[in-house]
């Protein structure tokens, strides 16, 4: 019963938001590429493929899990012991999400303004 709460826990405090976090980076790009548009259009496309397969995983683990978990405490049944596993690389690929592609753009902090001289 406690496994099942913590497993609907985990899935709704990390594995959502992440998943909301990563759909609003999925196009984001920063770093250094190719100045040769081509190269530049096809690491894009393999970017952002990349990042929705991994979006998709995310989402269907979470769904797999939610329903086990929330199935097993409504009917007090004993949960599948793939569900546990399902419910670690859920939370691995959620903490993936959000330390690259999830988080939010710092802003740069602005210079002071140097006083012109007089």
């Amino acid at each position: 019963m406690v496994l099942e709460l913590l497993m609907v826990v985990g899935v709704v405090l990390l594995a959502l938001p992440s998943l909301w976090l990563g759909v609003g980076g999925l196009t984001r790009r920063t770093g250094h590429y190719s100045s040769d548009v081509t190269a530049d259009r096809a690491s894009l496309v393999l970017l952002v493929a990349v990042r929705a397969l991994t979006l998709l995983l995310v989402l269907l683990l979470s769904a797999v899990v939610l329903v086990c978990a929330v199935g097993a405490l409504v009917r007090d049944l004993e949960m599948p012991s793939l569900v546990s596993v399902f419910f670690v690389l859920d939370l691995l690929l959620a903490v993936l999400v959000v330390l690259t592609f999830g988080r939010r753009d710092r802003r740069r902090r602005r210079r002071r303004a140097t006083p012109a001289a007089r």
